[in-house]
């Protein structure tokens, strides 16, 4: 893809300035009844990322240029069975800095290895950005609290 460095500087942005900085509060409204709705705009690119649940979760992202979609990542995960109502907040707060740390190498959730504390996050996938695949996990006191499993790549 022809400007694939501007393309994934944009969308290292639109993901810190969403979920990774403001979690649900970067939501507008819903296209779709039950859903959260995250969205970023820079000139001809804009970028939504569309998800239902909470402790579990399943969702979209999907970048436009020029009101084309160009680029999708599907993802599914949440916070292990039996914690969610006792560790949701702190995953997902810990969940967002490590996004935070996205790099141009994988952009496409957080860093391959994050840590601080007792938290450890690992980004596992293959793939390039045209077409990729990975796990991401959340460790807390080194037992698992969190998985995702995600795809995407770009749309032809």
């Amino acid at each position: 893809m022809a400007g694939e460095k501007r393309f994934v500087d944009f969308l290292i942005r639109a993901k810190k300035a969403t979920y990774a900085a403001q979690g649900d509060d970067a939501s507008t409204p819903p296209l779709l009844a039950g859903s959260r709705q995250l969205e970023y705009r820079e000139g001809d690119y804009f970028y939504r990322d569309i998800y239902f649940g909470m402790g579990f979760f399943a969702g979209q992202e999907v970048v436009y240029i020029k009101d084309k979609p160009v680029w999708s990542m599907c993802y599914a995960g949440g916070v292990e069975k039996g914690l969610e109502h006792r560790l949701a907040k702190a995953v997902y707060a810990f969940l967002r800095k490590a996004l935070r740390n996205a790099g141009h190498e994988q952009p496409y959730r957080g860093p391959v290895r994050f840590a601080e504390g007792e938290w450890i996050y690992r980004n596992d996938f293959s793939g390039g950005l045209e077409w990729f695949a990975g796990e991401e996990t959340i460790a807390l006191s080194g037992k698992t609290v969190y998985r995702l499993r995600y795809s995407g790549g770009f749309i032809r």
